[in-house]
């Protein structure tokens, strides 16, 4: 069932298009990374990855995020991702002709504290999301997710308890014409998980 939001409810002119594609990871630390990789691959090789995978509708991850003031497991669910229309998309930002053709699409992601300690002062769980349109990685609006209806700011919880929830929302511009969008959470240094969702 596609998740269509007729008036995405955003700040125009707070929401700033992070232009800076970021298609592909990080590029200075790429060599550390595949000599420590390899290296620590030939001490104990491990027959499956820790984590990611594709998720099935309704199926959660769980994952670790270093919190202040310590490690934190979550359970992670993508629940939809709202797509909104072109004419909103070019209100949304201060350079519209940026965003000719494209829409906005806005992740909505559910995390539930299981274990570790309580949180005093905002959360970081929502760092490892990004979304993609037809296999490609969107271009993040920075400052709308908090202004989308049914979407929590993750700086403003300022008390989380194990086996409390929050709803985070990303929102990223896509393609109008994407056939499909895919929601992906990982932990650091970790393999994504993912949930397809259907555009039209």
């Amino acid at each position: 069932m596609p998740h269509h939001q007729t008036a995405l409810r955003l700040v125009a002119p707070v929401a700033v298009l992070a232009l800076t594609l970021t298609a592909c990871g990080g590029g200075d630390d790429t060599a550390d990374a595949k000599g420590t990789g390899t290296a620590r691959a030939k001490a104990s090789p491990s027959p499956e990855p820790t984590s990611g995978g594709e998720m099935g509708t309704g199926e959660s991850a769980t994952g670790k995020v270093a919190e202040d003031p310590g490690e934190v497991t979550y359970q992670v669910l993508a629940q939809k991702v709202d797509v909104g229309t072109e004419a909103e998309a070019a209100k949304a930002v201060s350079e519209p002709d940026k965003v000719k053709g494209k829409v906005l699409a806005v992740a909505h992601l559910k995390y539930t504290h299981e274990s570790g300690p309580a949180l005093t002062d905002g959360s970081d769980v929502h760092d490892g999301t990004t979304v993609f349109a037809d296999g490609q990685r969107g271009t993040v609006l920075i400052g709308a997710s908090e202004d989308a209806a049914g979407c929590e700011d993750p700086y403003d919880v300022d008390s989380w308890k194990q086996g409390e929830s929050h709803v985070f929302c990303e929102t990223y511009v896509i393609p109008a014409n994407a056939k499909s969008i895919e929601v992906h959470w990982a932990e650091e240094d970790g393999e994504p998980y993912i949930w397809k969702f259907p555009n039209g």
